[in-house]
């Protein structure tokens, strides 16, 4: 099989190929081919993937391009990652909105809107290529805001295009654990949209295990969500929430917690260097990549941990992967035909009620040869299912302004938003991110009036 990967210069890329090369079942994947815009990025990250290839006697071939179309061509799976704007982009993102005193953050919020804006007419465009030229591969998009750019896509390749995520995974592996359970023998109750949504309920030998783990504080402890969000909130809720939700339930901390660097200016400080070193020296790219890989993961949202003393991410959960095992357990269990349980930013059909039927919605789905399949879900109460319908809203409003180029309905998606407090605000927003962001500005070019 091949494997198309856009955005194939872009640093977590290994991680994809890491998991490739302990694939040992067949189909397998024989070639990877990295498409991105920047040669001198594609370049650095080949020298990591043959820095991990070696003493593998059948590593998938790797092939780099900045050709599009020849990406596509011929790919069974096409893995969809790409930044555009870049980091740059993602630190106006943060800036714009922290100056206004918001929240400024890559997929919440005001940041994600402006995110949005100038990614959607760039993932239509790739998709109507896909379409064109590799209409029988599937589409694993990863690309933030996922369940934004899956529901955008998927007015092109409809089911053939599929959101990933690695937080509720992650959310529900710590939960058994604290349990003491295997994270493989329970079945979760989770529903919402990618990066707000929560875990109602933990299913083991028939039972719901949930209300055990949410009524012992030593086992509460050992979830970091629950020492972030704390116990008493988690038990008002009745439910984990998914660590983003922490910028809606804690906003004023959020903003406060966000001084000095904000995490996109981190990161471009430590990629710039990362990219830098293995121009001077490729024969240490893997090594350079794992160090830059283990600061990053380490600092994962450390100001929500810092705030509430939730403490350092525990060494076993970094160890356990994230979006590169879900896009290889997706791709297996399509192309072999090995039945899975997985969440998935889907169609909603009538999977949630509340929700519109075409609206992209992040919960569990059966998965086998024959495609993806959502798994109805019980009803959200009204806290919940409010807040979903109104960053439904905004996202649907935002894919609207994207692809028809309004800047009247982005100052709407702005102004719906509940982590902003005033249509004025809204449209200084807009026009911060015009002036700092040239792919928005040239996306959205006419009055807001």
């Amino acid at each position: 099989m091949r494997l198309a990967v856009l955005g194939g210069g872009g640093f977590r890329v290994p991680l994809v190929y890491g998991a490739l090369l302990r694939d040992r079942a067949k189909p397998r994947v024989e070639e990877v081919v990295l498409y991105d815009v920047s040669a001198d990025r594609l370049e650095a990250i080949w020298h990591v993937l043959r820095g991990l290839a070696a003493g593998h006697d059948d590593a998938p071939r790797v092939i780099t391009t900045t050709d599009l179309d020849a990406a596509l061509r011929d790919a069974s799976f096409i893995f969809s990652a790409i930044r555009v704007g870049g980091l740059a982009g993602r630190t106006a993102d943060e800036r714009v909105a922290l100056e206004l005193g918001l929240l400024g953050q890559e997929t919440t919020g005001p940041g994600g809107i402006a995110y949005g804006l100038r990614t959607v007419p760039v993932a239509v465009r790739v998709a109507e290529r896909v379409a064109a030229l590799a209409p029988d591969a599937w589409v694993i998009n990863f690309t933030n805001p996922a369940g934004m750019i899956t529901e955008a896509m998927r007015r092109v390749l409809g089911d053939r295009v599929i959101g990933i995520c690695d937080s509720p995974i992650g959310l529900i592996r710590r939960a058994a654990a604290a349990l003491g359970l295997d994270p493989a023998r329970v079945s979760p109750d989770y529903v919402g949209l990618n990066h707000l949504g929560w875990l109602r309920g933990l299913t083991h030998q028939g039972r719901d295990v949930l209300p055990r783990l949410l009524a012992d504080d030593m086992a509460l402890r050992r979830v970091e969500e629950a020492r972030v969000f704390g116990a008493d909130w988690v038990r008002t809720l009745g439910a984990l929430p998914n660590e983003y939700l922490y910028y809606y339930y804690f906003t004023r901390e959020s903003v406060a917690a966000i001084s000095g660097q904000t995490r996109g200016e981190s990161l471009l400080s430590q990629q710039d260097d990362f990219y830098a070193a293995v121009r001077a020296r490729p024969d240490r790219a893997l090594a350079e990549w794992d160090r830059a890989r283990r600061q990053r993961d380490a600092t994962y949202m450390a100001e929500a941990r810092d705030v509430t003393a939730a403490g350092e991410r525990d060494t076993t959960d970094l160890e356990a992967g994230g979006y590169e095992g879900i896009a290889l357990a997706l791709m297996a269990a399509i192309a072999r035909g090995e039945p899975a349980t997985m969440i998935l930013n889907v169609r909603n059909g009538a999977a949630v009620p509340g929700l519109p039927e075409d609206a992209v919605v992040e919960i569990p789905c059966a998965v086998d040869g024959a495609g993806v399949r959502p798994l109805a879900t019980r009803p959200l109460p009204g806290r919940f299912l409010g807040l979903v319908q109104q960053v439904k809203a905004v996202e649907q409003t935002t894919i609207e302004a994207a692809l028809t180029g309004s800047a009247r309905l982005a100052v709407e998606a702005f102004a719906m938003h509940p982590l902003v407090d005033s249509v004025a605000t809204a449209r200084k927003l807009l026009d911060g991110y015009r002036a700092r962001i040239p792919e928005l500005a040239a996306v959205l070019p006419g009055s807001a009036s």
